[in-house]
């Protein structure tokens, strides 16, 4: 059997996660890329094939003309529209394209859900190339939030206290981001949570979540995230109903949220399992084989009704992030450890001698460390220990 994953950037969910999964499954696999050599680099025994995976049409063209495809998948946030429309294509089990497209453009969602009576949250839409200076003459709410309709990642997301201030900062994501449209919105106060799903459109489950602590405003950078084995029965349940106000229920999710005085509220959905590296510890905490699980919805198999999930785990991700613009000058190497029976995997993202500018984002990171163990508070000490005893250097 074919399966076609659509792709930009190589990924660690790729590399480690979904091409290992495929070939358990007995897969032959197509990457389709507008990326060919730094996939074949980093895949040399897969079949890349050069694609503008953007276009729908041309990912339609791509597979028409080479292997008919049984499968087609993406676990980008940018194909996930395009992935549906070239399954449907193809008449293969996939994700509705409305609900990918009201997952991926925030001002769609923010519409949809109002619409629909699920949740109402003030919101309104620079589009792109229009003065932020009409924005003046609104009502807004502040503090606000200002973030590009289609971003990920936190990238060019940042509140904004007042009129100037929202000005300034539409400006400056606008000199960045000439042709995105942004989508101004009221700040959602509460403890920022995540809610992760895999459906195949007749059953859901609920595999968990996590808390999030993001950077200090005005930016939201994840910076830590613990593993919530399960919110409380009455968040998940508004959280699950606006996502069924969205159409989204197939494949993986993993969606944004906050809570407030026992209210969850959406900050945004991505219709596709949670990264950096955190589906890579949840397949290890939870010891199921999620990412087959994933691929199997794609290839029309049903999901067993009990996943068979281990529900006595405890987990922290952190990031260690760069501070300041610069060269990485010292930093801890990759890293296996078994402590106090925690096992710790830590991982660089950036090599010492590369030079970056401060992005304010994820592609701050320099390292990602998992930590797997029974105990939260042993997990957390184990967790503070180890990046205490680490020294990350830039120099300017």
């Amino acid at each position: 059997m074919r399966l076609y994953v659509l792709a930009l950037n190589p990924t660690d969910s790729v590399t480690e996660g979904f091409l290992p999964a495929a070939a358990r499954l007995g897969l032959g696999v197509t990457v389709l890329t507008d990326q060919p050599e730094a996939h074949r680099r980093r895949y040399p025994d897969i079949e890349i094939l050069e694609c503008d995976v953007r276009d729908f049409r041309a990912v339609i063209t791509r597979m028409s003309t080479h292997h008919e495809p049984d499968a087609v998948f993406t676990n980008s946030d940018h194909l996930q529209t395009q992935a549906a429309l070239a399954a449907d294509y193809f008449g293969l089990p996939g994700k509705t394209w409305q609900s990918a497209l009201r997952a991926k453009d925030k001002a769609h969602m923010r519409r949809h859900l109002a619409a629909t009576g699920a949740d109402a949250v003030w919101s309104t839409e620079l589009r792109a190339g229009h003065d932020p200076a009409v924005l003046s003459g609104l009502d807004v709410p502040y503090p606000c939030v200002v973030k590009p309709s289609e971003g990920v990642a936190s990238e060019d997301v940042v509140s904004a206290d007042g009129p100037e201030d929202l000005v300034l900062r539409c400006k400056e994501i606008q000199a960045r981001r000439p042709g995105a449209a942004l989508v101004v919105e009221e700040y959602l106060a509460g403890e920022l949570c995540t809610l992760e799903t895999l459906g195949d459109g007749r059953v859901r489950h609920v595999l968990g979540g996590f808390r999030t602590e993001v950077s200090p405003p005005p930016y939201f950078i994840e910076e830590c995230l613990t593993f919530v084995p399960a919110h409380p029965e009455p968040v998940i349940a508004q959280v699950l109903a606006q996502l069924d106000a969205l159409g989204v229920g197939f494949g993986a999710c993993h969606t944004e949220f906050v809570v407030h005085q026992g209210r969850a509220r959406i900050i945004e959905v991505n219709y596709r399992a949670i990264g950096d590296q955190c589906d890579l510890l949840l397949a290890q905490l939870l010891d199921i084989p999620l990412f087959e699980h994933i691929l199997r919805t794609h290839l029309g198999e049903p999901l067993p009704a009990d996943l068979g999930a281990r529900t006595d785990g405890a987990a922290r991700i952190a990031y260690p992030c760069a501070k300041s613009a610069g060269t990485l000058t010292a930093a801890p190497t990759a890293a296996d450890l078994l402590v106090d029976g925690v096992t710790l995997t830590y991982r660089p993202l950036r090599e010492p001698g590369e030079r970056h500018e401060l992005y304010r984002t994820n592609r701050d990171y320099l390292g990602v460390l998992r930590a797997i163990g029974t105990d939260q508070e042993t997990v957390d000490r184990v967790v503070a220990d180890f990046l205490g005893g680490q020294r990350w250097e830039i120099t300017p």
